[in-house]
């Protein structure tokens, strides 16, 4: 997850919420060294970018754990290349590492690799 920080903390509002004691811990678990304030921070732009229709904030290919076959029931637009995906084709169903479920091309993701054998 790569963390927003372009803007210095002293052009930024201080705003006060309260969370339950274990999200915070697993706020700062997840956060590690880059605290979990500016995770909050990346989640709400990516939330807010998510609901503007906003496609320029696409996953990579790493942040997807699973994936299902489906078939698309309207154009909609792969979540990691941003390419069309048309009505009626064959697509992916991809579960992120957040849990969330995203409508993937069936070429988004790498092959996976083949199996190194011993010669």
């Amino acid at each position: 997850m790569a963390f927003v920080g372009s803007i210095p903390t002293t052009e930024m509002q201080v705003t006060s919420i309260r969370l339950e004691r274990d999200l915070k811990e697993q706020l700062k678990q997840m956060a590690g060294n880059h605290g979990y304030q500016a995770l909050i921070r990346e989640v709400l732009w990516n939330y807010v970018r998510l609901r503007n229709g906003n496609t320029n904030s696409q996953l990579i290919a790493a942040d997807i754990r699973t994936v299902v076959p489906a078939r698309s029931t309207q154009t909609q637009r792969c979540a990691v290349t941003g390419k069309t995906i048309p009505n009626q084709s064959e697509c992916l169903l991809g579960v992120t590492m957040n849990g969330d479920v995203v409508t993937l091309s069936t070429d988004s993701l790498a092959p996976a690799e083949a199996p190194v054998t011993a010669g």
